[in-house]
């Protein structure tokens, strides 16, 4: 049997940086990861396969990390836990361990959508080979409907499009587009920049069911209406993979996630969790949080990493932060929206800025920039930020998350001392984030 220090099981985001992690902290520890896959897709760029990257080849984490790190890579199927033995069972060898990180990852949701079993109905799978047959039938479809109008669904809609004059329909039960993830202005801008480049847009609609003999042939939806389907792909959500955790007799959390604390350990001690699997809690208070996010993953694998054999650190809880872009048009958000805050009980006092995001306007690379921001009202502390426009977006979204997990006032952020350059940035009189700030204060003065 092979003994080793510290055991990984799972391959993507979450388990590489774990493991990286491990190795950074505890130097003279052996590790070793463990996965089934030969090669793994980067998580987010996978909808960029079918248009932009052009193949899942060019769409891979490589192992070069690991090797660098003496990080052992056994590719085989973890499939039981002995907790007491601390030894971990897989389909090739087993392995005794002194502590374990579960970063199994997570699974596409599938929905109970009547027919949905028929061919040509897919599910989004971070599997290579499944993408590289996903792509050869994308390839041959002409008509596509995509169940689901988030962040996976909106990008594949705008990449399929690229690859030919395909009509592609993206089916959303909610008002608008990226609905959950967005206040209302910035999902409809985006989804006039989506329909802009082709692709239709159905909102307030639900999928009642996929029609056709063995093979997908229509969709049906609210309202009576039909329409014409050779291929559907299903991109609703995705749910956590804890099979092997609750072999293990591992505790689950509300959201179905396996509960760990804030040091991502589970409920055995010398195991931890990670990445989509582990069970979440939101910054804002500290209720179950159902985000699954890379970034998040990554956040909670060095934690996991880190705290192995003594703790360093602790999770405040997921923040969310993400971005979304189709063509030149991004958006991002960190924190809660105006919407969320409001459904969470707080009052909130809000401030939008638009402008370019050079100086003067018309330098090389000037593009329109909104940035609105979601204070509470009594304390002027930040909850949460949104930003649209173009290439600044992510980094800029990213500063927004800086100051909400600091817990920044209004007054903090308006008093932010920022670097600018004409070919860089915006004004220093005009920089958004600041004037945001400084315009939400005038607001709660005005309310006091």
């Amino acid at each position: 049997m092979k003994k080793v220090d510290i055991v990984v099981v799972g391959g993507s985001a979450a388990g590489l940086t774990a493991a990286i992690t491990a190795r950074l902290h505890y130097p003279k520890k052996t590790i070793l990861l463990i996965r089934q896959e030969k090669q793994v897709p980067i998580p987010c760029g996978i909808p960029y396969i079918f248009g932009t990257v052009g193949t899942p080849a060019k769409n891979l984490i490589p192992d070069t990390p690991l090797e660098k790190n003496s990080v052992e890579l056994l590719m085989a199927e973890a499939t039981d836990i002995d907790r007491k033995a601390r030894v971990l069972k897989t389909d090739k060898e087993d392995v005794q361990f002194d502590r374990l990180i579960i970063a199994t990852g997570s699974r596409p949701i599938m929905p109970p959508i009547p027919g949905s079993d028929k061919q040509g109905v897919h599910a989004i799978l971070k599997d290579v080979d499944y993408l590289a047959g996903l792509q050869k039938k994308i390839a041959a479809a002409q008509d596509i409907v995509i169940v689901g109008g988030g962040f996976i669904g909106i990008e594949f809609a705008d990449e399929i499009r690229k690859s030919g004059e395909k009509n592609v329909t993206v089916v959303e039960i909610l008002d608008h587009c990226l609905g959950l993830a967005y206040d209302r202005e910035f999902c409809e801008e985006m989804g006039k920049i989506v329909e802009s480049r082709g692709v239709k847009l159905l909102t307030s609609t639900k999928v009642e069911a996929i029609e056709g003999g063995e093979s997908v042939q229509s969709v049906k939806v609210s309202g009576g209406k039909t329409l014409k389907a050779d291929l559907v792909l299903l991109s609703i959500g995705a749910t956590a993979n804890v099979d092997l955790a609750k072999k293990a007799d591992l505790r689950i959390g509300l959201t179905g996630g396996i509960a760990v604390d804030r040091t991502m350990k589970t409920s055995d001690e010398n195991i931890f969790a990670c990445g989509d699997c582990a069970e979440k809690i939101s910054f804002f208070g500290g209720a179950p949080s159902p985000l699954k996010l890379a970034s998040i993953a990554t956040h909670e694998a060095r934690i996991a990493g880190a705290n192995l054999f003594g703790i360093r650190r602790e999770n405040c809880g997921t923040v969310g932060v993400w971005a979304t872009a189709v063509g030149e048009f991004a958006i991002g958000t960190a924190g809660l929206t105006e919407e969320m805050a409001r459904r969470k009980g707080y009052q909130t006092v809000t401030a939008s800025i638009e402008g370019p995001n050079r100086h003067p306007g018309c330098m090389p690379g000037a593009e329109n920039t909104k940035v609105k921001l979601v204070f509470e009202a009594s304390s002027g502390i930040l909850l949460g930020g949104q930003v649209s426009g173009g290439g600044v977006v992510g980094e800029l979204t990213n500063a927004v998350s800086a100051c909400v997990q600091r817990r920044m006032t209004a007054e903090e952020i308006a008093m932010f001392q920022i670097g600018t350059h004409p070919a860089l940035t915006a004004s220093p009189i005009a920089y958004a984030l600041v004037n945001a700030a400084e315009m939400a204060i005038g607001q709660m003065k005005k309310g006091s």
